[in-house]
């Protein structure tokens, strides 16, 4: 039972780390990095399966964590889907490193790797391993150039971009 234990605290804090050769920024201001944030690209998992125009939304709460509400419209089912989750830090509140739980107490690692800080228009996530990665946005579109400096900075840092996703995040008709 003692050795299960361990394997599942291992476990556990494997998905709130960093992967390795990856910084998180640092010198963060979170009451700038509240807000809504638009999904440019990702790499698609099944808790995102089929989720075009979606958004984050980060709120400070009470408690000094960041309140999260991730929302994406499911075309082939015509409907919004919305994950509400809690946000904290791993460690100093302006490193870009934190923890997300949308399911209880297991949480997975946020880490904001790149940022624009002169004016927080964009943000470059991963989760605890390199399987994990998107770029937000204060708009809903981006740049050519913005995107290739993705694609490059991505791609320098050891992510797999084959299976990359644009998101659509044009109006959705017919509400």
């Amino acid at each position: 039972m003692r050795a299960m234990v361990v394997c599942v605290s291992i476990f556990l804090a494997s998905c709130t780390g960093v992967p390795e050769g990856i910084q998180p920024v640092t010198g963060l201001d979170v009451d700038r990095y509240l807000g809504t944030w638009y999904e440019v690209a990702r790499l698609d998992h099944s808790f995102e399966e089929g989720l075009s125009r979606v958004t984050a939304e980060y709120s400070l709460m009470d408690d000094g964590s960041i309140e999260v509400t991730n929302r994406g419209y499911n075309t082939e089912k015509g409907e919004w889907s919305v994950a509400d989750g809690r946000a904290v830090f791993v460690g100093d509140r302006d490193t870009g490193h934190l923890k997300v739980s949308f399911f209880g107490p297991f949480y997975s690692s946020y880490v904001v790797f790149e940022l624009d800080q002169s004016g927080y228009n964009y943000a470059y996530i991963t989760g605890y391993n390199r399987e994990y990665l998107w770029f937000l946005s204060r708009t809903p579109d981006v740049t050519d150039e913005a995107m290739r400096a993705f694609r490059e900075r991505a791609k320098a840092e050891g992510f797999n971009l084959e299976g990359l996703i644009v998101v659509d995040q044009s109006p959705v008709t017919d509400q």
